[in-house]
C-alpha cells in the first residue's frame, strides 16, 4: 500500500466510513416503501438472508481486492488482471455518475432543513411547494453546490481527519435521530401502531421472484457494491482489521437502519392516510412532500420534521464523502495528484455535471433522454445498468479467474474466514445468478414489461 494514501486508525473509523457509505437516501424512503408493497416481515426475512449471503459475499470480495492490492478500483482490477481493467474504469464512472445528482438531492435536503428551523414547515407541507421550489433555477443551484463543497471540504482534510473523524461524529448521531423519531411517531400518532403491524407481519400473498428481485435490488445499491466504494476504502484498511467481522458490523448497521427509517416512516403515512399503501410508492414525493405534511399535523411537528430533515442530511453527506473519496482515490492515485488538487478538479467537475440534473426540473424540464429527465436518467445509467455488470465481473474475476482461494487469503490476513465455504459458493454460482436477475429486472423494468 502507498504510504500517502492514507488510512483507517483502526476497526471503528473503518467501519463508520464504510457504513456512513451504505446508509443513504435509499434506506430512508426506498426501503420502507418496497418492504410495505412486499408483505413487510417477509420482504424483510428475504432482505435479511440475501444480506448475509449475497451481500455479505460480494462486500468481502470488495474489500479485500482493495486491501490485497492497496489500490482504488481501476488500479485494482489492472493489477489482478490486465484484461479485466475495463472492471474498474466502469465502478470509477459510476460514483461520477451518481455524486452530482446525488449532491442536488441533497441541496434540496439541506433547503429543508434550514425551513423546517426557521418555522416554514406549514409553507413546506403546502401541496405544491415542493414543484414550485424545485421548478425554480437559482436557489436550487445555491443548494447544489453548497452541499457538494461541504462534501469537499471533509475529504480535503483526508481520510483520518476528514472521512473517518466526520464518520465517527455523524453515525452515532444519525442513528439516535432515527431511534427517536420512530419512538416518537409510534407514540403520537393515531392508528400508527396498525402501519407497525403492516410493515413487521408477513404477508404471504404478496411473496414472488419480483420480492426476492426487489430485495435483491435494494441491497445492492444499499451496501454501496460495484461503485468502487468499499475496494478504495479497502486499500486504507490496515492487514490486522478482520474484513469478514467488519462486513458484518456495516451489515448490521444498514440493515439497521433501513429498519428503523421503516418505522420511522410507514406507521406515520399509515396513519396520515387511512391505511392507503399508495401514499408509500411516491419516490422522492414521499420525503419532500407527504412527510412534511405529516410533521404539520404531529404535536412539536416542527422539531420533529427538523430533526428528520438532519438526520435525513447526515444520511445524504456520509454517502456523498464516501462517493468523493472514491474519485479523489481514483484521481491521487491514476494522475499522481496530491489530495488538495484532486479534491478542486473532482469538486469543479462534479459541479459541471450536476448542473444539468438541478436544471431538469426548471430550465430544462423540456429535454429528456430515453423518455427520462437528467436526474432519472444518471440514476438508471449508474444504478440499473453499470453497477450490475461491475458486480458480474468482479464475481467472474473472483470466483473463476483469481478463485476464491485468493480472496479468502487475504481475509486470512487477520484471522480466521469463519464463513470462507459460504463466500466460495455464494461468490462463484449464486452472486452471478441473481445479479443478472437483477440486471434483467432493471431493464425490463425501465422499458415498462414488469414493474417492480
Amino acid at each position: 500500500m502507498t504510504s500517502n494514501r492514507g488510512s483507517f486508525t483502526g476497526k471503528l473509523g473503518f467501519i463508520l466510513a464504510a457504513a456512513g457509505s451504505a446508509v443513504g437516501l435509499g434506506n430512508i424512503w426506498r426501503f420502507p416503501y418496497l418492504a410495505a408493497k412486499y408483505g413487510g416481515g417477509i420482504f424483510l426475512l428475504v432482505y435479511i438472508i440475501l444480506s448475509v449471503t449475497f451481500g455479505f459475499s460480494l462486500m468481502i470480495a470488495e474489500i479485500a481486492i482493495g486491501r490485497k492490492t492497496g489500490l482504488s478500483a481501476i488500479g485494482a482490477f489492472k493489477k489482478l488482471d490486465k484484461r479485466f481493467s475495463f472492471a474498474g474504469v466502469l465502478a470509477a464512472v459510476v460514483p461520477v455518475i451518481i455524486l452530482p445528482y446525488y449532491s442536488v438531492i441533497g441541496g434540496w435536503v439541506m433547503k429543508y432543513v434550514v425551513g423546517f428551523a426557521t418555522g416554514l414547515g406549514g409553507a413546506m407541507a403546502e401541496g405544491k411547494f415542493f414543484d414550485n421550489y424545485i421548478a425554480t433555477v437559482g436557489e436550487p443551484l445555491a443548494w447544489f453546490a453548497l452541499f457538494i463543497g461541504i462534501t469537499a471540504v471533509i475529504v480535503l482534510f483526508g481520510v483520518e481527519k476528514g472521512v473517518e473523524k466526520v464518520s465517527k461524529v455523524m453515525m452515532p448521531v444519525l442513528v439516535v435521530l432515527t431511534v427517536f423519531i420512530a419512538v416518537y411517531t409510534i407514540c403520537t400518532m393515531d392508528g400508527a401502531w396498525d402501519g407497525v403491524l403492516y410493515y413487521i407481519m408477513p404477508d404471504f400473498s404478496k411473496f414472488s421472484m419480483m420480492t426476492v428481485v426487489a430485495a435483491m435490488g435494494q441491497l445492492f445499491y444499499s451496501m454501496s457494491l460495484a461503485m468502487g466504494i468499499m475496494i478504495t476504502f479497502g486499500s486504507y484498511m490496515k492487514k490486522d482489521i478482520s474484513i469478514e467481522k467488519s462486513t458484518h458490523h456495516i451489515e448490521i448497521f444498514d440493515t439497521g437502519i433501513a429498519f428503523l427509517a421503516g418505522l420511522m416512516i410507514i406507521p406515520a403515512v399509515f396513519a396520515f392516510s387511512g391505511g392507503d399503501e399508495s401514499a408509500l410508492g411516491q419516490g422522492p414525493g414521499l420525503m419532500f412532500v407527504t412527510l412534511p405534511k405529516i410533521f404539520d399535523t404531529m404535536p412539536a411537528g416542527s422539531v420533529i420534521g427538523f430533526a428528520f430533515f438532519v438526520m435525513v442530511l447526515l444520511a445524504a453527506l456520509t454517502s456523498a464523502i464516501s462517493l468523493m473519496e472514491t474519485i479523489v482515490s481514483i484521481v491521487m492515485d491514476k494522475l499522481k495528484l496530491p489530495r488538495k488538487i484532486s479534491c478542486i478538479i473532482v469538486l469543479a467537475v462534479c459541479l459541471l455535471l450536476g448542473i444539468p440534473s438541478s436544471l431538469g426540473y426548471s430550465a430544462w424540464d423540456g429535454v429528456r433522454i430515453l423518455g427520462m429527465q437528467f436526474l432519472d436518467f444518471f440514476d438508471f445509467i449508474s444504478n440499473n445498468i453499470i453497477m450490475p455488470v461491475v458486480a458480474f465481473v468482479t464475481c467472474i474475476v473472483v470466483g473463476y479467474v483469481l478463485k476464491p482461494k485468493a480472496i479468502i487469503d487475504e481475509v486470512e490476513e487477520s484471522g480466521r474466514f469463519k464463513s470462507k465455504g459460504l463466500f466460495a459458493v455464494v461468490i462463484k454460482y449464486v452472486a452471478p445468478v441473481c445479479i443478472l436477475l437483477i440486471l434483467i429486472s432493471s431493464v425490463l423494468n425501465a422499458f415498462g414489461v414488469i414493474t417492480i
